[in-house]
């Protein structure tokens, strides 16, 4: 992903609410799945994790990221953004 890709994704990510938090249960099976079916309809969404995540967003945004063939888009604070390209529905056209 270019620095220009991944600016328009930041700016895009601005206006995403937050529909994940990863709290003190960790990064479980069930949840993976959820945000990878979100990733498939929306390609960007936005997670929390929560103070009781002890390994705290870097790791989290990695690990999720990693299980569900996404990019991190970037980290701020508590919150991160992934994206991925839909197999079926692509609605985000990145720049080149």
């Amino acid at each position: 992903m270019t620095s220009k890709q991944r600016a328009y994704l930041k700016s895009l990510a601005s206006n995403v609410d937050t529909i994940f938090q990863v709290g003190k249960g960790g990064i479980e099976e069930n949840f993976i799945k959820q945000v990878d079916s979100a990733l498939e309809a929306r390609e960007i969404v936005k997670i929390k994790a929560l103070d009781s995540y002890l390994e705290g967003p870097a790791v989290a945004s990695v690990e999720i990221a990693q299980a569900v063939g996404a990019e991190v888009v970037q980290v701020i604070g508590t919150k991160f953004v992934l994206y991925r390209e839909s197999r079926k529905n692509k609605k985000i056209i990145l720049p080149k």
